[in-house]
């Protein structure tokens, strides 16, 4: 009977001093002027788990480190120092030392809850770390290409280079094999020429035409040697007569000639003509193709002979 009166008097003064937590809690949460709908919207913690706390009823939590989690999440909403608490009230708190901490708050959120971008952020790391590295291997990919592709243009252009080098090496080669054998060549013909320039007679000369002035004045003399042939080309740069005959009287053409026509006559059969110009300026005497050079040849009209000695 006396120990059943001790057990009432222990559990009514433990109730006692946990009610004047609960009531210390209570009157700065009503001093501040929050309900307790309004202090289970910021803890996050149930409304009946308050009211246990400043009732004193902590056999309703689901365990003691629930219990000591509510008290200092209460506190912490109405500004108190819940480490001063659990001090001043160490023998009446809760004792988590032999109690396992569980793995999840299914109700308590001991930390704040990230903000949605943050969230958002974290859930899209992944992918972008994927895009990185896709983008990596890409660039990657794309430098070992440039390299080989470059490499590649580098051996073309030895191999062309090289194919060049033989081609002109080639060209050289066949130049000098076609100097050499046109060199033989030479040699070759240069010794048949001589032969045959010695096997062969030397050929007489051709004779030198001679055209050489006796007599000058409106009746000039020339000579004409040398030649085997006698003709005589007349060109009028002006309108001219002209006549000619030969030494016996003979005509063999007398007439107006116009300006630029020309008459060619063969004399080689005859030893001597008299050619006369009437306009000596706009008339020229070729013999044989050589231009006969007048005496005078302001003087007009003008009586030329010309004497044919044949070789």
């Amino acid at each position: 009977m006396i120990l059943q009166v001790f057990q009432a008097l222990t559990f009514n003064y433990g109730v006692l001093r946990l009610s004047e937590l609960g009531n210390r809690l209570k009157q700065a949460r009503e001093e501040k002027n929050i309900s307790l709908d309004d202090l289970q919207a910021i803890t996050k913690i149930q409304k009946r788990y308050l009211l246990g706390i400043e009732e004193g009823n902590y056999s309703m939590m689901p365990g003691k480190f629930y219990a000591r989690a509510f008290i200092k999440q209460y506190a912490e909403a109405v500004n108190l120092n819940a480490e001063d608490l659990f001090e001043e009230y160490k023998s009446e708190v809760p004792t988590t030392y032999k109690e396992d901490v569980p793995e999840q708050l299914s109700r308590v959120k001991t930390q704040r809850e990230l903000p949605k971008t943050a969230s958002k952020f974290i859930e899209f790391l992944p992918k972008v770390a994927i895009l990185v590295l896709i983008l990596i291997i890409a660039i990657g990919f794309w430098i070992w290409r440039q390299n080989a592709s470059g490499n590649d243009q580098v051996d073309e252009n030895n191999t062309n280079i090289t194919e060049e080098s033989d081609t002109e090496f080639e060209k050289i080669e066949n130049v000098t094999s076609d100097t050499e054998v046109n060199s033989e060549d030479e040699t070759t013909a240069e010794e048949d020429t001589s032969e045959e320039e010695e096997a062969s007679p030397p050929e007489p000369e051709e004779p030198v035409q001679s055209l050489t002035v006796k007599e000058s004045g409106s009746n000039s003399v020339y000579e004409l040697s040398g030649s085997d042939k006698f003709e005589l080309e007349v060109i009028a740069k002006d309108r001219t007569w002209v006549g000619i005959k030969n030494g016996k009287g003979k005509t063999f053409f007398g007439e107006e000639i116009p300006k630029g026509e020309t008459t060619t006559n063969d004399f080689t059969a005859e030893s001597e003509i008299i050619v006369r110009v009437g306009n000596v300026p706009g008339t020229d005497l070729k013999i044989n193709g050589e231009l006969l050079q007048y005496e005078d040849n302001k003087t007009t009209p003008q009586n030329i002979t010309i004497i044919y000695t044949k070789e």
